[in-house]
């Protein structure tokens, strides 16, 4: 008896071991989300980072200095912020996050393949934590399988045993290469008391510590996570380039519109927007690009769209009362 309970934890350990999540972006089955992907509707609008060590385990080295938390905000473009050993970064948004379907943002980092096995790549990775509040954060529980008993090394050109297959990551930002974000589904925290995965505020990023001694981070089971350490540069740890939004917060049908009195014409629009106050209110209204960036704010009861290049705006209206909504427009 005692040898077949032995016989099925080994087995169970076994399969443990050899679980296969989603594989590299390119290849089938993978589930990395590109840059230019149609599900992204949003980008991060801010961040603030606080930086980490070059090496942990050598302070005296001093932190990172590559990029600037600006270079998290807006579309993915490859100009990134270092986050350091341990560093971390929280960004926030135009509008909450929602849990809708599928993933409902994506982390964009600057990793690249192994060119002589495009399963495999040279990735720095990062906890994922999510807030409705901005104070009480919850991580995604993260899973790496990668081995460790040998340390993946993050100084010199990348030997063969210096890249991790991404089948052996979950739920860790970095997974995917340049250009192609790691997705993450609010569904997998729907449960969890004190958050509310329909009002999704801010996102923070830690990075992962890859050394296998007394720094190493842990996965969710308790595994130390293995990659490149250590990396004691100005660009060490988690390279952050941005993070996309798949679903979000925005008022578009009537019923659920804050200013029923109050219109927005036409949409999409190729030279002139209106806003009409039913009620005769005085209103403010404030339109931001894709990137959360703001273009105009007015009391104007019309905008000039001409200049606008052509895409996807928001523009918040705000009435004296205090009440706003926000809708989503297209310049033709």
């Amino acid at each position: 008896m005692k040898f077949a309970i032995s016989l099925l934890i080994l087995f169970h350990l076994s399969a443990t071991l050899q679980a296969q999540y989603e594989p590299q972006a390119g290849i089938s089955g993978s589930n990395a989300v590109h840059k230019s992907s149609a599900q992204i509707v949003n980008w991060a609008s801010h961040c603030d980072v606080q930086t980490g060590w070059m090496d942990i385990a050598n302070t005296s080295l001093g932190k990172v200095s590559t990029g600037d938390s600006s270079c998290a905000v807006g579309v993915a473009d490859n100009i990134v912020v270092s986050l350091g050993d341990s560093g971390v970064a929280t960004l926030t948004f135009t509008n909450p996050i929602i849990n809708g379907s599928g993933p409902d943002f994506a982390v964009f980092e600057n990793g690249f393949l192994n060119t002589t096995n495009n399963e495999e790549a040279f990735l720095e990775l990062a906890f994922v934590e999510v807030s409705s509040d901005g104070v009480d954060f919850f991580r995604f529980p993260a899973t790496s399988l990668t081995q460790d008993t040998q340390q993946i090394s993050g100084t010199g050109a990348p030997a063969s045993g210096d890249y991790i297959d991404a089948r052996q990551i979950n739920n860790l930002a970095g997974k995917y290469i340049s250009n192609y974000g790691t997705p993450f589904d609010l569904e997998e925290l729907k449960n969890l008391q004190g958050l509310d995965v329909n009002h999704i505020t801010h996102v923070r990023l830690t990075d992962v510590i890859g050394s296998l001694n007394a720094h190493a981070s842990l996965d969710n089971d308790g595994r130390k996570i293995n990659d490149p350490y250590p990396t004691p540069f100005p660009t060490c740890g988690f390279d952050l380039d941005a993070v996309a939004v798949m679903h979000q917060a925005i008022n578009t049908s009537v019923e659920n519109r804050l200013l029923q009195s109050v219109f927005v014409y036409p949409n999409p629009v190729s030279d002139y927007l209106f806003i009409e106050s039913k009620n005769g209110k005085t209103i403010e209204a404030t339109i931001c690009d894709a990137q959360g960036r703001i273009l105009i704010h007015t009391n104007e009861h019309y905008i000039d769209a001409h200049s606008f290049a052509k895409g996807m705006y928001y523009i918040t209206i705000k009435e004296e009362n205090g009440k706003q909504c926000t809708e989503r427009f297209i310049k033709l």
